[in-house]
């Protein structure tokens, strides 16, 4: 794992199942019509139960870009933010990335959640490039952060050694050394 502080706000990188996260809030990379299907959205469902789903389908669709909050079902977590980066069956865009996780940081805010999980938002399915898009997160987070925040942890839960690098990359690129 690695870990940095910047302003009050600890980031920390590794590789983790984020449906085991005992924070606040998890983040689901979803699509905008807010089915939980593969990947991540797929963990989310098999362990939280069908209480999600039933809140998803309550919420969607929405565009993407934007994110809807559900509440965790049987999840360590109190909340599940769904990050709509793609459409069903879609492609992630930077932009899309970008919108959906700073909405899902301001969802954050509004319901006051001071710890949060992430996963490599429209960078599995959704195909988007794994560098690009942690860069793209990182920065977003940043522009959160540097906005004022009530946010103490931010964890990003990666799958595999590759995306982990890639995070922890993009963390010193964007951050520097904290």
């Amino acid at each position: 794992m690695v870990a940095i502080t910047y302003n009050g706000v600890r980031i920390e990188v590794l590789e983790a199942d984020i449906t085991e996260q005992a924070v606040d809030a998890i983040v689901n990379a979803a699509n905008n019509d807010l089915v939980l299907g593969s990947g991540v959205a797929g963990a989310i469902a098999r362990k939280g139960g069908p209480t999600i789903q039933a809140e998803c389908n309550r919420h969607g669709p929405i565009q993407v870009g934007e994110a809807a909050i559900t509440g965790a079902g049987n999840l360590p977590a109190q909340y599940v933010i769904h990050a709509a980066s793609m459409r069903l069956g879609g492609k992630a865009t930077a932009e899309s990335i970008r919108g959906s996780v700073a909405h899902s940081l301001q969802l954050a805010e509004t319901h006051g959640v001071r710890t949060i999980a992430l996963p490599a938002v429209g960078m599995g399915i959704a195909g988007f490039p794994l560098q690009e898009g942690a860069r793209i997160m990182m920065q977003t987070l940043k522009a959160h952060i540097d906005g004022g925040t009530q946010l103490q942890l931010v964890r990003f839960c990666l799958f595999g050694t590759e995306a982990v690098g890639a995070f922890e990359a993009a963390l010193q690129e964007v951050f520097g050394g904290g």
